[in-house]
């Protein structure tokens, strides 16, 4: 049985055309050099779990690398061998694409942003938006530009400006720019952010994607997950690229993101299916 070779189509073609792609024999496999997969830190946990059923059923090395999309996007276009990339957006999967050498990217998951709070707040979805324009109240959030969560955060500033004239300027002066850049503190190995970010006292509220919000209260559950409400909520679509010129493995294992075991798996850690 031999996998099909589809690393050099689109990528929306790719993974419809490699629908019958077939496990490779051992031994090719077991030659085949390790698939580099760049991904944002948010699907860090979802991706260990498939790329660690993947390699037990395949035999094939998957490496991951994770971290904020679009410092990752900055690192592969200075030249590391990333094969696969998924974003927390499509932006910046589509400017690499733009850019030559990587395939158009497709959706592979959504997410949405919750409000990871203080036990001190006794905020509910209700009254999110009074609490984050409480002047007493400390709203932390990913860096716009360098982690698409920041980016969505403040889209969902600009949604609050259409619920309250003045909205927009006042939070987005007071929100904290307090993970997802070079330069932000990083928490000790094994630990997100999140959590600890809240933990340390750095906000009393902060926003992000949801399955980091629940993944941060079961690291301190004291902690609470309040649900954006409707109004105001973001949704985030991931894209996933290949580059053009990736392995045969690479493309098997893009198209496997989008197969049911793996969105099982995606489902079980709170993203959404696309």
């Amino acid at each position: 049985m031999r996998t099909k070779l589809c690393a050099s189509v689109a990528l929306a073609a790719l993974l419809a055309a490699c629908s019958s792609v077939e496990k490779a024999p051992p031994t090719a496999v077991a030659a085949a050099p390790a698939i580099q997969v760049y991904a944002a830190g948010s699907l860090r946990a979802a991706l260990n779990a498939i790329a660690s059923d993947y390699e037990a059923r395949t035999g094939q090395k998957i490496t991951l690398t994770s971290g904020p999309s679009g410092l990752l996007r900055e690192r592969i276009e200075k030249g590391e061998a990333a094969q696969l990339f998924g974003s927390a957006d499509t932006e910046h999967p589509q400017r690499l694409a733009q850019r030559g050498g990587w395939q158009t990217p497709v959706t592979f998951v959504r997410n949405g942003l919750c409000a990871l709070t203080s036990d001190k707040l006794n905020t509910t979805s209700a009254t999110l938006l009074d609490t984050l324009l409480n002047p007493q109240v400390r709203v932390g959030s990913s860096t716009p530009k360098s982690d698409p969560s920041g980016d969505y955060t403040w889209a969902l500033f600009r949604k609050a400006e259409a619920v309250q004239a003045g909205a927009y300027a006042r939070l987005d002066a007071k929100t904290l720019k307090l993970a997802g850049a070079a330069d932000s503190p990083k928490p000790p190995d094994g630990i997100s952010a999140y959590g600890w970010l809240m933990d340390q006292g750095r906000a009393d509220v902060f926003l992000t994607y949801c399955t980091n919000a629940v993944a941060a209260q079961k690291e301190v559950p004291r902690l609470r997950v309040v649900q954006v409400p409707p109004e105001l909520q973001v949704a985030a679509a991931y894209g996933l690229t290949l580059r053009a010129d990736a392995s045969a493995p690479a493309a098997a294992f893009a198209q496997a993101l989008l197969a049911a075991p793996a969105q099982q798996v995606f489902s079980r850690f709170g993203f959404i299916q696309p």
